[in-house]
């Protein structure tokens, strides 16, 4: 199947479960995990009408927003990167990147803003939760949640959107929607204090249906789209 293919069917499928679990039209989002994925394949996703994607690895992710910068600026891609963050990685991320997923630590959202370019929109930002509470998984737990949500509010270069998890991955429906929602009450608690919180990011290939019933705002859908990936072409 082509990409083209794909991203109609997973648009459909997103459509499907909007209208089935009452949702407004549009208001779930697609992003394209192009992680490991060539640049042939990115451009394929664009002409498809995609034009927000995921990447995960700093070097791998700035070659492409910059390659498309360069040679497809019509195009206006959104990037998005959603990998772990490191302390010494920050500023590339903050010089290419339009938003920052995986954000949960003060550190980070510190160097972050003070590491944006002065000329730049500020960037967008979520907090990454933990709320599988696997020892493997970054992200804060609730408790942690509104002390680094009022310090990200006060930088005047981020700007908090809301927050992400990668829950544990099980095949249940009903556990996947229980961690789905845990996380979308934590996005309604922020939502209240902060009136711009407008962003929930959760939901696979594996779990996109029970991450739409809970309410989730932007769907990471990688493999569905590309196709295996091969983690030998990763690039850190």
């Amino acid at each position: 199947m082509s990409i083209q293919h794909n991203i109609e069917h997973i648009t459909s499928l997103i459509e499907s479960a909007q209208t089935k679990f009452g949702r407004a039209t549009g208001s779930v989002q697609l992003l394209a995990v192009s992680k490991t994925k060539p640049i042939d394949a990115i451009l394929a996703a664009s002409q498809a009408g995609q034009r927000q994607f995921g990447e995960n690895y700093v070097q791998e992710g700035i070659e492409k927003v910059e390659y498309f910068s360069q040679h497809y600026p019509d195009l206006a891609l959104e990037w998005h990167f959603i990998g772990p963050l490191q302390s010494n990685k920050t500023r590339p991320i903050a010089e290419h990147f339009a938003w920052v997923h995986t954000v949960d630590r003060a550190k980070i959202a510190q160097r972050l803003n003070d590491q944006r370019p002065a000329d730049f929109p500020p960037l967008q930002v979520l907090i990454q939760m933990n709320i599988s509470g696997e020892s493997s998984k970054s992200g804060i737990d609730e408790s942690e949640l509104f002390e680094l949500a009022e310090l990200i509010s006060s930088l005047p270069n981020l700007t908090l959107r809301g927050v992400m998890a990668i829950p544990q991955n099980v095949p249940d429906y009903t556990a996947q929607l229980t961690a789905f929602k845990q996380l979308a009450q934590q996005q309604e608690k922020l939502a209240a204090r902060y009136p711009h919180i407008d962003t929930l990011s959760m939901g696979m290939s594996g779990d996109m249906e029970a991450a739409i019933e809970a309410g989730t705002t932007m769907v990471r859908i990688g493999t569905a789209i590309f196709g295996q990936r091969d983690y030998s072409q990763a690039n850190a």
